[in-house]
């Protein structure tokens, strides 16, 4: 196909997809522009009800449009987006970065006019969306995240309540809202104001002794403030609640995806991870056992990954990487690699480009946990953070922390740590001739010492 002339009169790139339309997507109306030869009025403007999507669809298809391009702009596109796939029209779901208009001029009609030309001449990559059931999951997982911090806001409303009646029991016992927190609540909000009888209700195991748990109970009961407690505490229940329905839920979601392996027993590790005692904000169910079901493999042998945070990625990228055709690619899509700005030859920065993805966020999370392990992944990040800091540390731990998790889901393998074993010998082989060099230039020469067996 030819070249077709712009609106200034030069000529523009080659048409690579005639049938292809653009959508400026707003909250109360959607702006809609198609090649000038499809209709008479090539930009049309919707309302954003379901039967205005529904009839733009319909001219859509009317004027033989196959593929759409959008901004990704807040949650307005999913209707929009939704309709559209299920009238058998592709959509390209873009950046908005990506697609800037030229500075001034800016308006609805070029906007979309804007996105047309440059679907239709092959300028835009359509953003990462996994299949529909992973998007449901997704859905579900973010309303729950989103129900666990409010109620973690009605735990401080709860301290700051006990804080101004001077009840210092928050700062006596680990957990309020714990066995023997939520006992003492009780009895406060019922009436009762002796420490010696609150303090029987603490559990034995607790760290503080009698004496201080008494002392943090004496106060000034007032009234509002004990309404506030009251209210609080009701909320902070209530919300508990929903993540247990919230849980049954994801349950039975997750009990729909197909099966990701051969099937068989899962690993042992994942069956005696059932006998410990659950932590609060975990999933009320086996979540372990279902990850490994439909993922093939066990990501929680890898040192740094929970349930939650395996449980994100699987919600946030699918259980099929093969939407990625590397692992660099992978890495990039996450921003877990260097920048590549650059102009007449230098480099520019090679900063980490920012991201608001929670699959990032949770392997960063992951590779913070790694500063106690004992394993090689915990080796490397505290090798890093001695050499780089903590914040490039992180990432660095993040990007190694992906790169496992796309060999393991690619070809669903079991996680081993002996592969590292190579790469810890030559991480000794460096730092023995690092430490040759450094004996050399103050005038000294390191001699191995014997074996230990041979030593007397």
């Amino acid at each position: 196909m030819g070249q077709e002339k712009g609106r200034g009169g030069s000529l523009s790139l080659e048409c690579i997809e005639p049938n292809a339309a653009g959508i400026d997507v707003g909250a109360t109306e959607i702006y809609v522009a198609v090649a000038g030869d499809r209709d008479g009025e090539p930009v049309r403007c919707f309302a954003t009800f379901t039967e205005d999507l529904q009839a733009m669809a319909k001219w859509l298809q009317h004027c033989g449009i196959t593929t759409v391009a959008m901004e990704a702009t807040g949650v307005y596109w999913i209707p929009v987006y939704e309709v559209l796939e299920d009238a058998g029209i592709g959509v390209c779901l873009v950046n908005a970065r990506h697609v800037k208009h030229v500075p001034g001029r800016k308006s609805d009609v070029r906007d979309c006019q804007w996105l047309q030309y440059l679907h239709s001449v092959g300028l835009l990559r359509a953003s990462f969306r996994p299949e529909s059931a992973i998007c449901a999951l997704r859905a579900l997982s973010r309303h729950r995240a989103n129900l666990v911090e409010i109620a973690a806001v009605h735990v401080q409303h709860m301290q700051k309540a006990l804080t101004q009646m001077n009840l210092q029991i928050h700062h006596v016992l680990s957990d309020l809202t714990g066995k023997s927190g939520l006992a003492i609540l009780d009895a406060i909000l019922a009436g009762e104001r002796e420490g010696e009888q609150l303090a029987s209700l603490a559990d034995g195991r607790i760290h503080a002794d009698r004496e201080t748990v008494i002392k943090s109970l004496v106060g000034n009961y007032r009234s509002e403030h004990l309404f506030t407690l009251r209210q609080s505490l009701e909320a902070y229940r209530q919300y508990q609640k929903m993540l247990v329905d919230c849980d049954r839920e994801l349950e039975q979601r997750m009990g729909q995806l197909p099966n990701g392996g051969k099937g068989g027993q899962p690993p042992a590790s994942l069956e005696s991870s059932k006998r410990g005692k659950r932590r609060k904000n975990q999933f009320h169910f086996d979540m372990g056992k279902e990850l490994y079901r439909v993922l093939g493999t066990d990501l929680l042998s890898v040192p740094g990954l929970s349930a939650l945070t395996v449980h994100t990625l699987v919600t946030e990228i699918g259980t099929d990487l093969r939407r990625f055709p590397n692992v660099a690619a992978f890495t990039s899509w996450l921003t877990l690699c260097p920048g590549n700005k650059k102009s007449g030859g230098k480099v520019l920065s090679s900063k980490t480009r920012k991201s608001n993805s929670r699959a990032a966020a949770a392997l960063r999370l992951a590779a913070q946990a790694l500063h106690k392990s004992h394993s090689y992944l915990g080796a490397y990040y505290r090798r890093m953070r001695a050499r780089l800091g903590a914040p490039q540390a992180i990432t660095a731990a993040a990007h190694k922390l992906a790169r496992i998790v796309y060999h393991l889901i690619s070809t669903r393998t079991a996680y081993d740590e002996s592969v590292f074993a190579h790469e810890e010998q030559k991480q000794n082989i460096r730092h023995q001739h690092r430490l040759h060099k450094q004996a050399l230039a103050l005038g000294f020469q390191l001699v191995p010492l014997p074996h230990p067996e041979v030593v007397h």
